[in-house]
């Protein structure tokens, strides 16, 4: 797009995450607010967007496409186009703690990523990278002392931040990273069944994730770390979406159970769905994925399909090229900055290394 307006420079917004507000959480698919008129969104910035013939390019929005991308409609499913976050904090350096100068600390810049109805997008970035505030940003979701710049599409409508947390559990769901985000007041299957009243499709997702029903009586805090992560799984699935925002969903999951949450998300994006997995295991996202988000400083620095990860040469971006090379398939062939230089540390020379340290 050539037209980069914001979408609202958002400070001191006291929204909260999809299950939590300011007292209690809420469940997953709860909405926050609901859109006012002067809120609503508006579709007249995707006249640029509708001119590309997206069925004769394979590159376009700054990304490849996979064999299962297509834009129903004419557009993405989600799309984000120059977001930028910042945070107004203390200046560390300041000796005088209680007349502190305010700095602007910068997380992410200038970050474009798209989803197409029918497949799986994995964003795949180191932990405590900032891949998290991608998917608070998407649910309109922001700290009192954020600043949020950017743009947003959801179905071919751009959004407002109002907007975006009226899509919350109404069009995008979240499964979010911390299983503290689960009301520790309320039952979990009142959790799990927000608005609705269909329990026979709430013990369905139940047993398929290997739960009793009685789990549905119980409290978060009755639950263990495992048994959490797969609420928050029935809690995403439990209604129909367009899109889901898996944020790290398998971590305590065994390997069974982390599979079958892989195979729920390839049946709902085969529906016509569109998942946004954010996850720091590329090996998961390389078998579960249809197209790579590659997430460094920030931002993303190429976002193109799995299958080209098949060769370094088929890849854009030098860090994508490291992260290649880095996989244990490939030698674990890492390269490694020194006063010297640059050194190339092969997987062999690394353990080899290790063990003269151990020594």
């Amino acid at each position: 797009m050539t037209d980069h307006s914001l979408i609202e420079t958002v400070q001191h917004d006291h929204a909260t995450p999809c299950h939590a507000t300011s007292d209690h959480a809420t469940p997953c698919h709860a909405t926050s607010d609901h859109a006012t008129p002067e809120d609503s969104p508006v579709d007249h910035s995707l006249i640029d967007h509708s001119l590309i013939d997206h069925s004769l390019t394979q590159y376009h929005h700054r990304h490849d496409h996979a064999e299962v991308s297509h834009h129903t409609g004419g557009h993405h499913l989600l799309q984000v186009e120059g977001l930028s976050i910042s945070f107004t904090m203390y200046d560390p350096d300041e000796p005088r703690f209680f007349k502190a100068r305010h700095k602007a600390v910068h997380t992410i810049h200038d970050l474009h990523v798209s989803v197409h109805a029918g497949e799986i997008v994995a964003i795949v970035g180191a932990s405590g990278s900032g891949k998290t505030l991608l998917a608070d940003a998407i649910l309109g979701s922001f700290a009192p002392n954020a600043t949020v710049q950017g743009r947003i599409w959801f179905d071919g409508l751009e959004q407002s931040p109002a907007t975006l947390k009226s899509l919350r559990g109404n069009g995008i769901s979240l499964i979010p990273q911390n299983i503290n985000s689960l009301d520790p007041l309320m039952k979990v299957g009142h959790q799990i069944l927000g608005k609705q009243s269909n329990r026979s499709r709430m013990r369905a997702l139940l047993e398929r994730y290997g739960l009793p029903k009685q789990v549905a009586d119980l409290y978060p805090h009755e639950l263990s770390g495992g048994m959490a992560r797969r609420v928050l799984l029935c809690c995403a699935l439990m209604d129909k979406p367009r899109v889901i925002v898996a944020d790290e969903p398998t971590p305590g999951l065994d390997p069974k159970l982390a599979n079958l949450a892989m195979e729920d998300f390839r049946e709902f994006a085969d529906q016509g769905g569109g998942v946004l997995l954010i996850t720091h295991d590329i090996e998961l996202a390389l078998e579960v994925a249809d197209r790579i988000a590659v997430f460094r400083d920030g931002t993303v620095v190429e976002e193109t399909a799995v299958a080209n990860f098949s060769s370094p040469d088929k890849l854009k971006h030098p860090f994508s090229r490291a992260l290649w090379h880095a996989l244990p398939e490939h030698g674990f062939v890492v390269q490694i900055s020194t006063p010297s230089g640059k050194n190339t540390l092969t997987h062999e020379a690394f353990q080899t290394k290790g063990a003269e340290t151990d020594a």
